[in-house]
């Protein structure tokens, strides 16, 4: 058996990694081609992405403390109001920054 720490090792693990992730999405393409696309399907598809942002975001921020909270809300307020996503995370990385200096 090959030793994981040797180069052959590593380009084993990665090029299974990359079967497994053309796996997964040839796998969605084949079945979502299957699937009719009704009303209420194209909703829960556009719903998915921020349901995935924010199931791994709050997470990490309520259990990193304060200051990862605070730097969320601000984010979050900025892209409610700016509506771009340069906006967001200028002002989530400036409240972080700010909070940590504050000591939070």
């Amino acid at each position: 058996m090959t030793e994981i720490a040797d180069p052959l090792g590593s380009a084993l693990a990665i090029g299974l990694m990359g079967l497994a992730t053309y796996a997964c999405r040839f796998s969605g393409y084949a079945l979502m081609g299957r699937v009719r696309i009704t009303p209420r399907v194209e909703r829960a598809l556009r719903a998915l992405p921020g349901s995935i942002v924010v199931a791994t975001v709050l997470p990490l921020a309520a259990g990193s403390g304060p200051s990862a909270a605070l730097a969320l809300v601000a984010a979050v307020a900025a892209m409610k109001l700016a509506r771009t996503e340069f906006a967001a995370l200028a002002a989530g990385l400036a409240a972080a920054t700010l909070a940590r200096a504050a000591g939070l």
